[in-house]
């Protein structure tokens, strides 16, 4: 019987599979997309939502200035953030190559657009089976991401018929 074992295991101990997930919690909250296997996708989706309810259930708190909150509301807003990057790494690195910190961004950006959103802060999207091994691949990104850029099609400018190539001349 399994009673109380909740979660997948993923054939790892649970040092490695702590860390696949921190791992992957963080590059979702940093490229607010990503893609993974369905069953990655399904146990990061809990790991990622539990740490933006803790910033969400602060409230204006979450997203305030330092320094016009009360000792009362510091305190709060510390123990959050030490919560949450108790789980995460602070700083992680976006396309762009720029540093983020992974932290302020869910207490400030991510409780903030989802304020007042009783959960259910990501999606997921299931994209067919992997080419090498088969395995059913998934997009999990959070509900409010912007949506992906078209791959530019063939032909971006258009062809005219009216002006012949020149010809090619040949030194000699």
């Amino acid at each position: 019987m399994r009673h109380k074992k909740a979660g997948r295991q993923f054939g790892r101990d649970t040092s490695s599979r702590r860390a696949m997930l921190r791992n992957l919690t963080a590059n979702l909250i940093t490229h607010e997309r990503i893609e993974t296997t369905d069953a990655k996708a399904k146990e990061l989706r809990r790991v990622a939502e539990r740490l933006i309810t803790k910033a969400t259930r602060l409230g204006k708190v979450a997203y305030t200035a330092h320094g016009e909150l009360s000792p009362g509301d510091r305190a709060r807003r510390l123990h959050a953030e030490r919560l949450v990057g108790s789980y995460i790494p602070r700083w992680g690195v976006a396309t762009d190559g720029k540093k983020v910190d992974i932290v302020a961004k869910v207490m400030i950006e991510l409780s903030k657009r989802f304020e007042g959103r009783p959960g259910g802060y990501t999606r997921i999207i299931k994209l067919g089976p992997r080419r090498g091994d088969s395995a059913p691949m998934s997009l999990i990104e959070f509900i409010d991401a912007p949506a992906l850029e078209d791959a530019p099609t063939q032909a971006t400018e258009p062809v005219t018929a009216a002006e012949p190539a020149a010809p090619a001349t040949t030194a000699g």
